[in-house]
């Protein structure tokens, strides 16, 4: 009989470091694809409206939160309604019931002590769990405001030196688990997944991108074998 692969999901006793671990490469994947369309431009955030401008590129928001930069804290949409219209907080009100749901108190907290990166993290989380776009943070009067994106203009670009350079930045720049990462990135892309004893494949059409890991599950390798040509 054909094993059943496991989709990527949330479960019961998860850390934020483990929901980091799902979905981050993801996202940190998507910020490439805004970032090939929208170039060097710093985008215009008009709440009233709920866009983000970048030129003559326009992009519909949802507000996520914002880190307010003299008190080093992160503040959630979903804790601000007297600020943000309810339509442009429903991401964030989503985010609060998964933390609810699985008891992440990082959802769930309406103001956090927080880095810059820290916020980044929340905002890759998030972008992975509801299938957005991508996210992007505006500075604003001493606040960075932080919003997901969702628009068809935001093109995916896939390929096995991608997927790659994404997984070997993502697990070298941030605290997560490494094999959780990869096995949950490949999965989220649609690409084959293959686990081995102390490797683990993913494959990319003709391409294969072998990642190792040690007994402790750290990254030792990161290869890429056969055709790439998208």
């Amino acid at each position: 009989m054909k094993k059943i692969e496991k989709p990527v999901a949330i479960e019961k006793e998860d850390s934020f470091k483990t929901v980091l671990s799902k979905y981050g490469a993801l996202a940190l994947d998507k910020q490439e694809n805004l970032s090939e369309l929208i170039g060097d431009a710093e985008g215009d955030l008009d709440i009233e409206k709920g866009t983000l401008v970048f030129g003559d590129i326009t992009l519909p928001v949802q507000i996520l939160g914002f880190f307010m930069q003299e008190t080093r804290q992160w503040s959630w949409a979903w804790d601000n309604e007297e600020i943000f219209a309810r339509n442009l907080i429903e991401s964030a009100l989503q985010i609060k019931a998964v933390g609810e749901e699985f008891e992440i108190p990082e959802f769930t907290t309406p103001l956090l002590n927080a880095t810059y990166d820290d916020c980044h993290t929340l905002a890759m989380a998030s972008t992975g769990i509801l299938g957005m776009d991508a996210y992007y943070a505006v500075s604003q009067e001493g606040l960075d405001i932080f919003v997901l994106v969702k628009s068809d203009l935001i093109r995916e670009n896939d390929s096995a030196k991608k997927f790659r350079d994404t997984f070997y930045t993502f697990q070298k720049n941030f605290n997560i688990y490494p094999k959780i990462a990869f096995e949950s990135y490949t999965k989220l892309k649609g690409y084959g997944f293959k686990p081995h004893d102390d490797f683990a494949l993913a494959k990319i059409g003709e391409a294969r991108v072998m990642a190792g890991f040690t007994d402790r599950g750290n990254v030792t390798r990161l290869l890429i074998f056969g055709d790439d040509d998208r």
